[in-house]
């Protein structure tokens, strides 16, 4: 076996790992990464964040086309569904992007290995490939991301019951998908499908959607969701599905058994530590199949680092990449540290919905008094004006110090908007500072600025 010598050595291409590699490149790091599937990218850009979000502005675009296009005065005639076309973009911009990563790796100089990374002893990876390799290297980072996970009683086929992977290249639109779980992840493919002509079934165990994010504005959500088409049954356990001939069967405590074409499973994820080989350098994981780091995403091994999906935190794309930063920056200058109330989240419905910070639920259940401002989108005027009135924003502030501790926004860009929320956080604003700041007019921006003033209860417009 051929042995290599580096200086760091990244195991998992995702956004994590490879946004690690290309900094610590950049900090003079001799660095190389290993990638076991195909292309580089990892799941979010291969079968995760990057072609659901293709699909969902296509899927939109064709629903504005079919209902949404006459109120502002575009009449167009008979609008038909290319599925294959859409498809084939979907697929030309994971294509595109996953080259361009291999392209910043050559830029930086990042030396890049095709096989499965596994440890074999401290500051060794053995890489199991086609060209097996042995790498030593002073540092090793663990950033392998996360897989799909599924329910007892629920047999996985890949066919007619898979997982989001699945679901992002269903061959036709079916009549009917049952969705198991309301997350982020199920939502977003549900609206898909359900813009595209399926009839949509929600099946969540919890009583509610989105768990974990602001309760306001997951009802919000609900309500906007349901007036789309999308059948909500909460508190729903599911106890199995099957295939039965040319169709499949769910079955949930309270429901009677409901006969469908296709089901997709989204009842979240789990780190992808096996085949690392842990234990052979003494590494354990949690009750969930996570690696213990401390502050500076240092294992209990020196030398030893692990991000993102496989160490505790929501599994987000952009979290990853910046604890990957972190942690090179730390090991290469001795500086590195990620502010995880700065975080934001996004769910890409439509509208969309985006948070940053505290909910309301985590100030109160922490005793943290605080004071809430709310506008609503109809009151805005860019909003009013590009027919995109439904949701609001919400600032949370410290009740005496006025520091802004959480923004939630449903509405149309909220994944956008909360760019300037997350700012805030991370720069100790207040919502005075908000309030103050001029924003641009008519823009869908002035909806925070107002929300910020209405902490005070003083918005101009509502």
């Amino acid at each position: 076996m051929e042995e290599r010598q580096h200086d760091l050595v990244v195991i998992g291409a995702g956004p994590g790992g490879y946004v690690a590699a290309i900094r610590a490149a950049q900090l003079g790091l001799d660095t190389a990464c290993i990638e076991k599937a195909s292309a580089l990218g990892g799941t979010c850009l291969r079968v995760g964040c990057i072609p659901s979000k293709a699909l969902l502005e296509a899927s939109h675009k064709y629903q504005e086309a079919v209902t949404g296009l006459k109120k502002y005065g575009v009449l167009v005639g008979e609008v038909s569904l290319d599925l294959a076309r859409m498809m084939k973009h979907k697929d030309k911009t994971v294509t595109t992007l996953t080259r361009g990563v291999a392209g910043l790796f050559k830029k930086n100089g990042i030396t890049g290995y095709k096989g499965l990374g596994r440890l074999a002893g401290p500051g060794v990876v053995e890489v199991d490939g086609d060209t097996p390799m042995r790498l030593k290297a002073k540092h090793i980072l663990i950033a392998t991301g996360s897989e799909v996970t599924s329910l007892p009683g629920i047999e996985l086929d890949g066919d007619r019951i898979g997982t989001s992977t699945e679901a992002l290249s269903y061959p036709e639109v079916p009549q009917h998908l049952v969705m198991i779980g309301a997350g982020v992840i199920g939502l977003e493919l549900g609206s898909v499908w359900r813009r595209l002509g399926a009839r949509v079934t929600v099946l969540e165990y919890q009583d509610r959607i989105l768990p974990g994010m602001d309760a306001e504005t997951a009802k919000l959500a609900q309500r906007m969701l349901k007036k789309q088409g999308l059948e909500f049954h909460l508190g729903a356990r599911v106890t199995g599905a099957r295939v039965e001939g040319d169709s499949c069967v769910v079955e949930a405590e309270g429901l009677e058994p409901i006969q469908c074409d296709l089901v997709l499973v989204a009842v979240g994820r789990k780190p992808n530590t096996e085949g690392l080989a842990l234990e052979a350098v003494g590494l354990e994981t949690d009750s969930r199949g996570r690696i213990a780091v401390d502050e500076h995403y240092a294992t209990a091994v020196p030398g030893i680092y692990a991000i993102g999906d496989v160490i505790a935190g929501p599994m987000l794309a952009h979290k990853a990449e910046e604890e990957g930063i972190a942690c090179v920056e730390r090991i290469v200058t001795g500086y590195g540290h990620v502010n995880y109330d700065a975080i934001p989240s996004v769910v890409y419905t439509h509208p969309e919905i985006a948070s940053v910070g505290k909910t309301e639920e985590e100030l109160k259940e922490a005793g943290v008094a605080y004071n809430k401002g709310v506008f609503p989108f109809i009151a805005n005027g860019r909003a009013k004006a590009v027919g995109e009135t439904e949701g609001q924003a919400k600032i949370l502030a410290d009740a005496t110090t006025d520091r802004v501790l959480g923004v939630h926004v449903i509405g149309a860009h909220a994944g956008d908007l909360i760019a300037e929320a997350a700012v805030a956080i991370e720069f100790g604003a207040s919502s005075e500072d908000i309030a103050r700041s001029s924003h641009a007019h008519p823009t869908l921006a002035e909806a925070l600025k107002e929300a910020a003033f209405a902490v005070d209860d003083r918005a101009i417009h509502s």
